[in-house]
C-alpha cells in the first residue's frame, strides 16, 4: 500500500487489505476514512470488515462512500468532520486515493484555504490527477440555486437553505424545532444554526416552506417567521390533514382552512426565489398534503424518495397510500435526469455519513424500490414493509404543532403549554 502525505494530519492511499489496516496504528495513524462504496469489486473487504479491523487496531472509523460522479457537499463536510474529530493522523482511502484527495481539496477551496486554480498543481506534486475536484468545483459554482443542508441527528431530518446567488434571496425548507420527549423541553438549536448561516452569507429570507405536516419532528416555521418576517407556505391539501387530525385529537376549535400559513400552493403553482423560477408538484402518498418544490434544477422531495441506497418513504400514516405514492414518485422521476433530488431524511445505512443529494438519473438507476420495479411490486413491497415499522416516536406530539404551521399550544393559566396525547388513536401499528 502506497501512502501519500497530503497535510500534517491527512494521508491518502489506495485500497488497503485487512492486514494493512491492522498495521496502521503501528505507523502512527489514529483514524481510517473509507471513501469506497461497497461492492465496487469482489476483492475489496467492504465497510463491515474494515470497521472491525479498524476497531481491533484501536482506530476510529468513518464510512463516507462516494462515486466519482456523485460527490456532494454533504460528503465533503462529512469528510472534514471525520478529519477534525480524529485525535491524530488520519488515513483516507478509496480504490486509488483520488476520491479521498478530491474530498479534501474541494473542502479547502470551499472554505477559502486554497484557490481553485491551485488544485491541479497540488495534485500533480503528489502524483494525482485532480481533474475530478476541479470539475466538481466548476459545476458547483455554476449551480442555481445554491443549496445548504442541515442534518438533525435526533430526528434524521434534513433542513435546507436554498439561495439565489444573483440576488441573495433564500428559502428555508422544512426547519426543525428541537424537542426532547423525555423532559418536554423545546429549543431552537437547529433554527438558530440556520439563521446564523443566513446572516454569515448575507442572505434575505423570502420563503419558509413546509413540504407537509411532519410526523417525526416539530416545525420551526413559526419561530423563523417571527425572526425573519418571511412568508410561510405549504400545499393546499393541508386542510385535509387538518380535518383528519382534528378528529383524532377531538379538537373542535382547530381552524381547518390552512390560515396558519401565508400561502397555500396548488399543483402546478409557480413562484420565484429571487430570480430563479420555481414550481410545485403535488406529491401525496406519504401524506395527503405532501408537495415537492422544484426550484431551478433542484427538487425538494420530502418523504417520497430517500437516497438511492435507502429506498422510499412509508405510506401507512393516516391518509397515506402506497399506490398514490408510486404515482407521485413517477412524476418526480419525469423531471430531467440531471435534476438534483434533495430528500427530507437520511437513516445512514451501514453507518455511513449522512447524505441527502442525488439526481433523477441516480434514483432511476439504483434505488432498489424503483429500478426495474413495477407499480404492483412496489405497492406490495411498501405495504409489507410498512406493517413492520413502528410509528415515529413523535407523531402524536408533533402533528398538533405542525398542522398549525409550527405553533406551539397556547399557554394555560399557569403560563405552561401542554400537548394533548390521544390514547389508542393509531391502531394496528407495529410495537417497538
Amino acid at each position: 500500500m502506497s501512502i501519500v502525505v497530503v497535510s500534517e494530519k491527512l494521508s491518502v492511499a489506495p485500497q488497503p487489505g485487512i492486514d494493512e489496516i491492522r498495521a496502521l496504528s503501528g505507523k502512527g495513524f489514529k483514524a481510517l476514512i473509507n471513501n469506497r462504496p461497497d461492492s465496487e469489486d469482489a476483492a475489496q473487504p467492504g465497510t463491515r470488515a474494515e470497521a472491525q479491523a479498524a476497531k481491533a487496531a484501536g482506530l476510529s472509523y468513518s464510512f463516507i462512500p462516494v462515486k466519482p460522479d456523485n460527490i456532494t457537499e454533504a460528503d465533503v463536510r462529512a469528510f472534514q468532520h471525520a478529519l477534525d474529530a480524529a485525535d491524530g493522523p488520519v488515513l483516507a482511502h478509496c480504490q486509488s486515493g483520488k476520491r479521498a484527495l478530491s474530498l479534501y481539496l474541494i473542502g479547502e477551496v470551499l472554505d477559502g484555504r486554497m484557490a481553485a486554480d491551485a488544485v491541479a498543481e497540488f495534485g500533480r506534486s503528489r502524483g494525482f490527477d485532480t481533474g475530478l475536484a476541479a470539475a466538481w468545483l466548476q459545476k458547483h459554482g455554476a449551480q442555481k440555486p445554491q443549496v445548504k443542508g442541515f442534518f438533525d441527528k435526533r430526528t434524521w431530518s434534513v433542513q435546507y437553505v436554498v439561495s439565489d446567488p444573483a440576488t441573495g434571496k433564500c428559502a428555508i425548507i422544512d426547519p426543525v424545532l428541537d424537542f426532547d420527549e423525555k423532559s418536554g423541553q423545546t429549543a431552537t438549536i437547529n433554527a438558530d444554526a440556520i439563521l446564523a448561516y443566513i446572516s454569515q452569507n448575507n442572505l434575505t429570507v423570502e420563503w419558509i416552506l413546509d413540504t407537509h405536516p411532519h410526523a417525526d419532528h416539530f416545525s420551526a416555521a413559526q419561530y423563523l417567521k417571527e425572526k425573519t418576517g418571511a412568508q410561510t407556505a405549504i400545499g393546499e391539501h393541508v386542510v385535509a390533514v387538518q380535518a383528519l387530525w382534528k378528529g383524532i385529537y377531538n379538537w373542535p376549535e382547530l381552524a381547518v382552512d390552512g390560515s396558519q400559513w401565508d400561502r397555500l400552493f396548488a399543483r402546478g403553482d409557480r413562484f420565484k426565489l429571487g430570480s430563479i423560477d420555481a414550481h410545485v408538484l403535488f406529491s401525496p402518498g406519504h401524506t395527503l398534503a405532501s408537495v415537492t418544490y422544484v426550484i431551478g434544477d433542484a427538487a425538494f422531495v420530502h418523504d417520497t424518495l430517500f437516497m438511492p441506497d435507502s429506498g422510499t418513504a412509508r405510506a401507512d400514516f393516516p391518509g397515506g397510500d402506497a399506490g398514490i405514492l408510486w404515482q407521485s414518485i413517477q412524476e418526480i422521476l419525469a423531471l430531467p435526469d440531471e435534476t438534483r433530488i434533495f430528500t427530507g431524511h437520511d437513516y445512514q445505512p451501514d453507518d455511513r455519513a449522512p447524505r441527502w443529494e442525488s439526481t433523477v438519473a441516480q434514483q432511476k438507476a439504483s434505488n432498489p424500490h424503483i429500478a426495474g420495479v413495477s407499480e404492483a411490486a412496489f405497492v406490495d413491497l411498501r405495504t409489507k414493509r410498512d406493517k413492520t415499522l413502528p410509528m415515529p416516536k413523535l407523531i402524536l406530539h408533533a402533528l398538533q404543532v405542525n398542522i398549525r404551521g409550527g405553533r406551539l399550544p397556547e399557554p394555560e393559566a399557569n403560563g405552561k403549554r401542554y400537548l394533548k396525547f390521544p390514547l389508542d388513536a393509531l391502531q394496528g401499528a407495529a410495537w417497538q
